[in-house]
Parts: structure tokens; sequence; C-alpha cells
């Protein structure tokens, strides 16, 4: 077992762009906690005795709108229930409005060993557009708080904003490799259905979001990180050596992992399962020791989909003798001549048995993943 995800689904506001699932009201915190705890002592049955945890991840939602004595009741709950690794990576998400000196010194003081704070822009307009809760000062302030305290930190950071230039997004980069941290996630704003961003942008209150102008902001992006020493291991993330998040690396791995928490997703291989998105049903459920949540058995050709989509996104690529001794040698055969197009085109390349994007190819990999989908294949 490679590790459990817990998703914490509460936030002080709304972002105007976000589409997880998560509720401003608080109210409810402290039942959450104890449903959560309870849906991990529930699902023990699910990790062999010997299964080792190796990441533990919080995230959500907001998890430092809770306490920090109950992510830890939480993060103890694991312990009790689970056999952990010594090296265990905990990591917790966190606003930098939370992250006063009192949290981050209680939150060093705790099991939590990696921080991975939504920065998002270190410019006011930026945050003021996708209704942010901390301003660009905070955002500073906390992530000099946080590298005082904890080796391992991470940022949030958001591109393809409307209005946003190009100077001013090399300038936030910039901001963030000044702090410091070893670590950088990096996501295109997308325009989600049902939400606030997709309103204004419908009635003209927001301009438009460009793919063009993402794609621009993505290779400065890259060109950026590469030049101050991170390595872009996935097509979202950059870290210095030593660095990387293990707990997403497992996901794309295809590593098997529990999904704590309304909305939170589940993998073992060969099943998917997920947890209602309600809270109030979730919590409905968890007080009678149910599990409110749903099971798919996936197929060879899901996995082969999965495979590609997530190997394609990083620098371990698509193992060509993996897919044949996975999934059998039609999807190996089937995998290459659809990649030929892509390969000719200099969006794939050939590196031995692994098929990898190029960087001409590399902002394009999700469509390209897509084009190699087998739909029919049985």
């Amino acid at each position: 077992m490679s590790g459990i995800y817990i998703h914490i689904p509460f936030c002080k506001q709304a972002c105007h762009y976000c589409d997880f699932h998560f509720s401003t009201s608080l109210a409810k915190k402290d039942q959450m906690v104890f449903a959560l705890c309870n849906e991990l002592k529930l699902r023990k049955e699910e990790v062999a005795d010997s299964e080792v945890i190796k990441t533990i991840y919080l995230g959500g939602g907001t998890p430092t709108v809770l306490t920090v004595e109950a992510l830890d009741f939480i993060i103890e709950t694991v312990y009790e229930t689970y056999l952990v690794s010594d090296d265990v990576e905990i990591t917790i998400e966190a606003n930098p409005d939370d992250l006063t000196p009192e949290v981050v010194k209680k939150l060093a003081a705790s099991r939590v060993n990696r921080l991975s704070i939504g920065i998002q822009s270190f410019f006011d307009e930026d945050l003021t557009l996708m209704n942010r809760a901390h301003n660009a000062k905070e955002a500073q302030e906390c992530v000099t708080l946080a590298l005082a305290e904890f080796e391992n930190v991470s940022i949030d950071l958001i591109y393809g904003i409307p209005g946003m230039s190009t100077a001013r997004w090399r300038e936030n980069l910039q901001k963030a490799l000044n702090t410091g941290v070893p670590h950088i996630s990096s996501y295109a704003l997308t325009v989600e259905p049902k939400t606030a961003l997709e309103k204004f942008i419908e009635n003209g209150v927001v301009p438009a979001v460009e793919d063009a102008l993402a794609q621009e902001h993505f290779k400065i992006l890259v060109e950026m990180m590469e030049q101050a020493g991170f390595e872009n291991y996935e097509f979202s993330n950059f870290g210095k050596p030593g660095f990387f998040s293990r707990n997403n690396t497992a996901y794309w791995q295809g590593k098997s992992y529990i999904g704590i928490g309304p909305s939170a997703h589940s993998y073992n291989g060969t099943k998917r399962s997920w947890n209602i998105n309600n809270n109030s049903k979730y919590l409905a459920a968890l007080q009678k020791d149910l599990l409110p949540n749903e099971t798919e058995q996936l197929s060879t050709t899901d996995r082969y989909n999965e495979y590609v989509m997530t190997g394609l996104r990083t620098i371990w690529g698509v193992s060509l003798s993996k897919i044949e001794l996975s999934f059998g040698v039609k999807y190996r055969t089937y995998l290459l001549e659809q990649a030929q197009k892509h390969l000719e085109e200099h969006l794939l390349f050939l590196d031995g048995d692994t098929l990898l994007v190029t960087k001409k190819g590399k902002f394009l990999s999700d469509g390209i993943a897509s084009d190699l989908f087998l739909i029919n294949l049985s």
C-alpha cells in the first residue's frame, strides 16, 4: 500500500475557479474529524497487516481550517490503525492566511514533515480575481515562516490567468524562486462547469481564458524552472533533487492508495472506488459504521489507458515492455501504431524501451495520450 489520502472538506471561502468538493460551513468540523477517523478504522481490512504506509497526505478543501490538534488526532489514528514507514512523507495542504507563526511551529512539532502551500500568485490583482482568502503580503510571509521550520515545502502557482502578462508571470515565478522552496506545482487556470469563474466569463465580467496564453506561460515556466535547477518530473510539478512529492509520484506510477473522506478516491490496481461527495450523507453513514462509496472494476483497457495517460505526463514515460507484460502484445502493437504520427511530428520519442514526450509535445501531453487510448480492444 503506497499511501493514504485524507480529504478535509472545508474552506473559509470559495475560490472562483474551484470545483473540488468542500463546504464553507464549518459547523460540523468536529463531527467530520471523528468520521474520518472512523473510516480509517473501517478501511483497515483493505490493507494487509504486512503492508506499509509510505505517504500520508491531508488535502482538501483546506486542512488548515482545522486546529493542529485535530490534524494530529487524524494522523495518530493512522499510526494506531496501520503499519507506517519510519521515513513516511506526511504532507499537509495549507493556505497562507492560516499559517501564523504559532500554527507553523505547532505543525513543525507534530509528525507533519512536508507543507504544500496554496500561494497561487504573489500579486494581489490575481488573488482578488480568484477570490483567494489571502493577499500578496501574506503569501510572501507564510513561505518565510514555513521554511524556517520545514525543509520540505512546496508552493502552488496558477498561470494562464486573464490579464496576466508574460512579464508578470516571469516576475511571479522569480518571486517563487527567490523564496528558496525546493518544490513548485503550477497549474493552468481552467474554467470548470458551474463555477463562479464560468459565470463571470459568460457575463463578460472576466475575459475568457486563452489557451495560447497558457501555453506561452507554460514555456516560460519550464524554461525558468530548469534554469533554477528544478526537474519537471511531472507535467505540473517541479522539484529539486530529493524533493519530488512521494505521494503524487505514487499516483502517477500506478501504486495503490486509500482515499478517506467525502469525495475521496481509492485505487488498488484493479479497482477504483470513490466516496459520496456530500458531507451530511457521509457523516450519517459513518455514524452507522457504513462506508458510503461506490466501486468500479477496471478492465484491462481501462488500466492500459490510465497507464498511458499518467505515464506520458512524467519523466518516467510509458514502458513498452510493461505494456506487453501487463496488458498483452496487441496493446503494445496498438500503442506503437497510434504513436507513429506523434513520433514523426517530434511530439514523442523513444528512449530505448520507453515512450516519452518531447519538449515540443509536453504542453500537448494529455491530448497526445487521448490519441493513444484504446476503446474497443478486448
